[in-house]
């Protein structure tokens, strides 16, 4: 039997409208605390001036590293250091005053808190002691394919920190920064049934908390970052080598 075709009637029940997919909104996130109470890890073998300069000068190559980021919509400051915010006031960089710096974990996740009311979908946390990064690092991190809901690792050298980390949407769990804070990292991803994706990359992995991890830095070829210079002019790269050829 044939079946007569009817001119299309109005629907009973109008189809449900959905609501368009949020328009990817990839950003950067930098946490910057007061250098002037920075690097406490090395106080056994560097001056309070010496951790100071130290950390300015890592500050300065990982913002050099950032200003040549392609792929990041937005990048954020969080911070209440007044030297930082006119950095990144001239660099045209959003920032995000703290009234106070509890920790990194807090200020990373009320940033990440703003940023996803601002509308913003992945956001990477980068370090400020990254002397060897480089913009394409960051720009390749950016890149990762990530469908919601999901976070990209970079461990620190030894594999216990956390270094970089992408996450989508921004505060789709809480921060944990500190020591084992890659494993506290996965295991919140793993609860929030977030996938996750694991990079390797020694220039992000190389951050400079302790003793150790200043003594693999000066293995690397650093003429030309301000790390490198910073630590000839001040005379800690000739007295670490002095130690290790006395050990």
């Amino acid at each position: 039997m044939m079946e007569t075709a009817r001119p299309p009637q109005p629907s009973e029940h109008p189809p449900e409208r959905r609501s368009a997919p949020q328009p990817e909104f990839r950003a950067l996130l930098l946490p910057i605390k007061d250098l002037r109470n920075a690097k406490q890890r090395l106080a056994r073998v560097l001056t309070p001036e010496e951790r100071f300069g130290l950390a300015q000068a890592m500050l300065a190559d990982t913002i050099l590293a950032v200003r040549g980021v392609e792929r990041a919509d937005k990048i954020f400051v969080v911070t209440n250091y007044e030297p930082a915010m006119e950095t990144a006031a001239k660099l045209g960089w959003e920032i995000l005053r703290e009234g106070q710096q509890i920790s990194e974990s807090a200020s990373v996740d009320y940033a990440s808190r703003l940023s996803a009311e601002r509308g913003v979908t992945t956001l990477l946390r980068l370090p400020l002691d990254l002397p060897l990064v480089r913009a394409s690092d960051i720009d390749e991190l950016l890149l990762t394919e990530c469908t919601r809901p999901s976070v990209v690792l970079v461990p620190s050298r030894d594999g216990t920190g956390t270094n970089a980390i992408l996450r989508t949407p921004p505060a789709i769990f809480p921060s944990h920064f500190g020591p084992n804070s890659f494993l506290k990292h996965r295991r919140e991803a793993e609860q929030a049934g977030a996938r996750m994706i694991l990079r390797r990359n020694e220039r992000l992995e190389m951050d400079v908390d302790d003793e150790s991890d200043l003594r693999a830095l000066l293995r690397y070829d650093l003429r030309q970052t301000t790390t490198g210079k910073w630590l000839e002019e001040s005379g800690v790269a000739d007295r670490f080598r002095t130690r290790a050829t006395a050990v």
